[in-house]
């Protein structure tokens, strides 16, 4: 995949200016150009001098009046599956590219390339011919945050004849190596853990971390193999700030023990005085076992390393809050082995959560639970993250009545008519992102009509698509505000059922729909007096914080999915049985 095409070029060029432009740069080549009418070849030694050539001198480099477009040169029979996507915005999510690439077909694997360039650059490869033709047509060119996208094919060796497509469904296989958040930031070494670790840190300290420039944070990053987000712009004002650290436990120990060494170096200089204990950030579902029965596990972690370690009181956390900081005091070495045995006790939490959590993975067809929000694991700031949940189709999903795809489900959601604007986004990008990465239809109603002081969001989708749209709003409402520091963001939902279902929904006397309140925490009210609508439908109105909503949908939906197994039983019961053409016995023989 070394040699290159260069097009676009004039008929003046010789093989000398491209020697020359070649040598100003300082790209190696290891043959000799072969220079035609309009367009060039050349071979280069290995991919990465391929990769320069192509991120220095395609659109960028004039010869003779005319800017060359430097690309790699793939055969037409190899010109299959293989795309390479260049110029992606540094700090697009990777959720928003599974969805992007997503709309064209189903993506077998997606591999970021290593370049010295701001921008990213992956690999794709499609499941079908045609999928790949259609992305590379409608994306090449595109604008995505202010850069233009540059698709061209990159050689199949694999490449067969065309045949029917393969790809079954849209969306994203399970193949494929996992990925930061961020294509931009590089991609995320096999062996990382799942789990990152959250520090606070004084922010008198943070320009220290980050350095001039942003090169003492880039050294830390490459010398300890890790990724770290330092979440400065998050509550402006407060004392501290949240950093991430992505990477092996190791990796995470040593930038750990980088920054308290950093701290403590600028405290001397600046003549600050105070004590600076080392802050960890973990959810509140792994702290108990972290604390163990009567406090052992703390305890043994304490006589162990030397420290004196607390826990930030239970009344600190909310829905969007649920970290507890676990403060470490002694010296940087006795520090640096606390984290380290702290953060073996979470991960081994996290990692028995994730096992009991598969097991019951039927809540949603399809939805894997490891990483939909349920616990934190690396998105900016406190809240529940997003940011590790797999591309679409990533696991196989099976409908309500036990094959095929999940049911597409309509959820009207209610939200503070003021938060409009921030959920849109400028010129429509936060709405049309979200919509990418959940993978649902999502549509703001028009106002006419309605309490001045909500608006509706329409979202369709199927059951995993909810998820993800809902949790995404509800955090968004949180971060942007319209709900208080220690406010849980709780929001009304409206969900349509079939008259004839409404009762079942309600249960004799009540009960079913007074159980389905103890048991999710939600408020569910189905209205009575309705008057059913066109479809026979009425309304069933959902209200409570993002978990609450979300375990009342489910359930209402599975007693709607009995319901209609019910009536499919009693369809097929009352069908009558064939009896003609049936053939006459045969008559015994003697």
């Amino acid at each position: 995949m070394n040699k290159l095409y260069i097009g676009n070029v004039s008929a003046e060029a010789s093989e000398e200016d491209f020697e020359t432009i070649f040598e100003q740069w300082k790209i190696p080549h290891s043959g000799p150009f072969l220079v035609k009418t309009g367009y060039a070849f050349v071979d280069c030694p290995d991919e990465k001098a391929a990769m320069k050539a192509i991120d220095v001198l395609s659109g960028k480099v004039e010869l003779h009046g005319k800017v060359l477009e430097v690309e790699h040169s793939v055969p037409k029979r190899q010109r299959s599956c293989k795309l390479q996507i260049r110029n992606i915005p540094p700090h697009m999510q990777w959720e928003v590219l599974d969805g992007m690439l997503a709309q064209y077909g189903a993506v077998e694997s997606c591999e970021q390339v290593n370049t010295d360039t701001e921008t990213a650059v992956v690999n794709v490869r499609y499941a079908a011919k045609d999928q790949a033709r259609l992305a590379m047509e409608k994306l090449n060119g595109s604008m995505m945050e202010n850069y233009a996208l540059k698709v061209s094919y990159i050689p199949d060796e694999t490449a067969a004849p065309e045949g029917p497509s393969t790809g079954g469904r849209r969306g994203f296989n399970a193949r494929g190596p996992p990925r930061s958040s961020s294509p931009g930031l590089g991609a995320r070494p096999k062996v990382q853990s799942d789990i990152p670790l959250r520090m606070l840190v004084p922010t008198q300290f943070v320009g220290a971390i980050i350095g001039k420039e942003g090169a003492t944070i880039r050294n830390i990053t490459k010398q300890t193999h890790s990724k770290i987000d330092i979440h400065r712009k998050e509550n402006a004002g407060a004392a501290e700030k949240p950093i991430t650290i992505h990477s092996t436990p190791e990796g995470c120990s040593n930038a750990c023990t980088t920054i308290m060494d950093i701290m403590q170096k600028e405290a001397v200089d600046t003549k600050f005085t105070e004590e600076i204990p080392l802050k960890i950030l973990a959810h509140n579902n792994f702290v108990g076992r972290l604390i163990g029965k009567e406090g052992r596990n703390l305890k043994k972690i304490e006589q162990d390393t030397g420290t004196k370690i607390t826990i930030s009181p239970l009344q600190d956390l909310t829905l969007y809050n649920p970290e507890r900081t676990i403060t470490v005091k002694g010296s940087i070495e006795a520090c640096s082995r606390a984290e380290e045995e702290v953060m073996k006790k979470i991960r081994e939490s996290y990692e028995s959560d994730m096992a009991a959590m598969n097991l019951q993975s039927n809540l949603i067809p399809g939805l894997n639970l490891n990483a939909l929000g349920l616990f934190p694991s690396g998105a900016p700031g406190m809240g529940p993250s997003m940011s590790s949940v797999p591309p679409p189709g990533a696991h196989g999903g099976c409908s309500s009545f036990g094959q095929g795809h999940p049911e597409s489900e309509t959820v009207h959601l209610f939200i503070p008519a003021l938060a409009v604007g921030a959920i849109i986004g400028k010129q429509g990008q936060h709405i049309k992102q979200l919509s990418h990465f959940a993978g649902a239809s999502i549509k703001i109603a028009p106002a006419e009509g309605m309490d001045p002081k909500q608006r509706m969001v329409i979202i369709i989708g199927p059951p995993e698509a909810q998820f993800k749209a809902q949790c995404r709003l509800f955090s968004k409402l949180k971060e942007e505000n319209f709900f208080g520091p220690k406010e849980e963001v709780k929001l009304e939902a409206h969900i349509k059922v079939p008259s004839f279902a409404a009762g079942r929904v309600i249960g004799k006397g009540g009960k079913t729909v007074n159980e389905l309140q103890n048991l999710t925490c939600a408020e569910v009210v189905v209205p009575r007096d309705q008057t059913p609508d066109e479809n026979d439908q009425v309304i069933v109105k959902i209200s409570g914080h993002f978990f609450a909503c979300q375990l009342a949908q489910r359930k209402i939906q599975e007693i709607l999915a009995q319901v209609r197994r019910q009536q499919q039983q009693q369809q097929q019961q009352q069908q009558p049985k064939p009896t003609s053409g049936a053939q006459p016995p045969l008559p015994r023989r003697k």
